[in-house]
Order: structure tokens, then C-alpha cells, then sequence
């Protein structure tokens, strides 16, 4: 048996392997209600006709201010939870478990979905936008500047985000995952690039980690004790001075000693950089987190089979999250199998003639 094809047990909640589909914007909810639809079953549901043994979902907005476009999924009202639950549904009865990656997209909210031909930066309110809120008033480069955040408003999101997670579980979701990465609001409250903030919520690492500790206390009180909680972090942010591994490593560490099961490691989104880009560019990344003795799931250009299989033999994460790959091939799992000479989890009884 590979260490890819093994069982992990988190909480309980046992997921059929370590090949997990990452969190992928979709920017399909064309009412501009937040409404998963049609497409949202499709997609997922293909991933897990293909042997995903955890599949996320896309960011999805605590609040309706925290979608990046106005095109994106949300879970801040039970008609979304209502809705979602068919997928949940869905990819429960092909064998795979599921994961809602909650969000707010803090100042790079309100934004085009990147579709070709779409206008860049941020929505007008005359077309659907909406104000933002930040960490600071520090706008991400070629958006409007955000409003920096009162201490209410964090409240305020801090319930939403535990109010959505209560939600999701009763829509059927397995894990929920908390987006701090790609320069979204969690992650802004980290970098002391887009924190400038002098009160308790800002200056040293304590204080800019803070909304995301409060953030992950109270979703863990949402959802129990039973329930997977995942935490995605930018673990570097590829600047001087920024958010690094060192400051990750601090965090994920923290994270892991309040209860958080397992550390999504990313890099990057949080200012325009040029990233070295390459084929597991962001597995040392996760192997340094993972070193401290933290559960991670690493991501980035992993593409092979035997390359995926050598990341978790190696000890330099726990899971393998697939991406573009994934939209090439929504079948990897099943092919990784092939290609490892194992045994492929179930497929679905309408496709075993095209078995590998």
C-alpha cells in the first residue's frame, strides 16, 4: 500500500485517501446571490466519480462583502446551505468526503472574476460592487482601498465565519477550512505588509494572528469537537518583510496546539510578486511546518504520481491538494492508482469499462 492511497483519520472523520482537491474559485454563481448551482455539482461531483478522497470547495463568503467577485459562491444564509447540500450529498454516495473552505476576501474583494474580456481590478457599486474592509486602509495594489476594520466590525466576522461553519455542517460537509492565505482578510491581518494597526489586532506576531485565532475559536465552538478543522496559510509571501515561513511555522504551531487538525499550505497573493514558480515549488513550505510536528497538506505544480507519492514517503506533508491538474484530469486518483500498481478506490459502476 502507498502512503497516497492510505486512510487518514482526523477527528474521527476517516478520508478514503491523500489525494484532495484543492479550493478552486469557479466564478459561476451568475445570479450574483451566492447560490451554488448546476455547475457547482458538476465539478465537484466529477472529482469524486474520480476517486478524490477529500474534495473542497471554492472560497465561500461568510458575508456577502466577503466574496471576491460578485460571481462567487457564498454560505452566509441557509437557502446556500440548502443548496449545497445536494453536492454534499452527491459526493458522499461516490465514497469521497467534503470540505467547505469558508472565507472573506477582505480587500480584494469586490473585484472582476479574471474571465477573459472582464475589466481588471475593483467593481464600481454602480455595476454590483460593493466597499471593502482591510486590516488597515491599505489597498491592494490596483484595487480601491479598504476601510480599516473597527473592532466591531472584526466581531462582527468573526460570528459570520462561525455562523457559516454551523451551516455547512448541517448541509452535509465533512471539514471546514479557514482561508488566511492569498492575501484575503485572514491573511491581511497577518502581514505586517498590509497590517499597520497599533492596537490589540495589529504590531507583533501575537497581535496580527490574533482575528485568526478568534476566528478558528469561535468556528470550533460552531461545530464541536467531531469536526475536522483546517487552517490555509500563505506561508510565504515571497517579500522582504512580509508574512514568512518563520512567522507560518510560529502560527501553524499555535494553530496546532488549539485544536486545528491540519495546516493547507500555500504561498503568495497578498501583494503582486513574481513567485519561482516550478514542480512542488511550495513542498518545503509544508515540510517546514510539517517538521514541527503539524499536520499539513501541501500544494503547488504536483502533478505526478510518483512525485505525490514521494512528498508524503518523504515525511513533507500528510496530504496531497491537486489544482490545475485536477481540472485537466478529474480522474487522477484513479490513474495514480494504475500508474502506482494499487488498487484504485470504487469506481462508479457506469465507468469500469474505462478502467485503467
Amino acid at each position: 500500500m502507498t502512503r497516497l492511497f492510505t486512510p487518514l483519520t482526523l477527528r474521527g472523520t476517516e478520508i478514503p485517501n491523500r489525494i484532495w482537491l484543492a479550493p478552486m474559485c469557479q466564478y459561476s454563481c451568475d445570479a450574483e446571490d451566492g447560490m451554488p448551482g448546476t455547475w457547482h455539482l458538476v465539478h465537484l461531483g466529477a472529482r469524486a466519480q474520480g476517486g478524490f478522497g477529500l474534495i473542497l470547495t471554492e472560497a465561500s463568503a461568510v458575508v456577502p462583502e466577503g466574496r471576491i467577485s460578485p460571481q462567487d459562491a457564498g454560505i452566509w444564509n441557509d437557502d446556500q446551505a440548502e443548496s449545497w447540500s445536494a453536492v454534499t450529498e452527491f459526493v458522499h454516495s461516490q465514497g469521497s468526503k467534503i470540505g467547505m473552505q469558508l472565507a472573506h476576501a477582505g480587500r480584494k474583494a469586490s473585484t472582476y472574476s479574471p474571465f477573459e474580456g472582464n475589466p481588471r481590478g475593483s467593481v464600481p457599486e454602480s455595476e454590483g460592487g460593493w466597499p471593502t474592509l482591510g486590516a488597515s486602509a491599505i489597498a491592494y495594489p490596483g484595487y480601491a482601498e479598504p476601510a480599516e476594520m473597527t473592532k466591531d466590525d472584526i466581531a462582527e466576522v468573526v460570528e459570520a465565519f462561525a455562523a457559516a461553519a454551523k451551516r455547512a455542517i448541517g448541509a452535509g460537509f465533512d471539514v471546514v477550512e479557514l482561508h488566511a492565505a492569498h492575501g484575503y482578510l485572514l491573511h491581511s491581518f497577518l502581514s505586517p505588509l498590509s497590517n499597520q494597526r497599533s492596537d490589540e489586532y495589529g504590531g507583533d506576531l501575537a497581535g496580527r494572528s490574533r482575528m485568526l485565532v478568534e476566528t478558528y475559536q469561535a468556528v470550533r465552538e460552531a461545530v464541536g469537537e467531531q469536526v475536522p478543522v483546517f487552517v490555509r496559510l500563505s506561508a510565504s509571501e515571497w517579500l522582504d518583510g512580509g508574512f514568512d515561513i518563520a512567522e507560518a511555522v510560529e502560527v501553524s504551531r499555535d494553530l496546532d496546539a488549539r485544536g486545528v487538525d491540519l495546516i493547507d499550505v500555500s504561498s503568495g497573493g497578498n501583494f503582486p510578486v513574481k513567485v519561482p514558480v516550478g514542480p512542488g515549488y511550495q513542498v518545503p513550505l509544508s515540510a517546514a511546518i510539517h517538521a514541527e510536528g503539524v499536520s499539513t497538506g501541501t500544494v503547488g505544480l504536483i502533478t505526478d504520481p510518483e512525485q505525490a507519492e514521494t512528498i508524503l514517503a518523504s515525511d513533507q506533508a500528510d496530504a496531497i491538494f491537486l489544482a490545475r491538474v485536477a481540472l485537466r484530469e478529474p480522474s487522477w486518483p484513479q490513474r495514480a492508482a494504475h500508474d502506482l500498481g494499487v488498487e484504485p478506490g470504487p469506481y462508479p459502476a457506469q465507468y469500469t469499462r474505462g478502467a485503467w
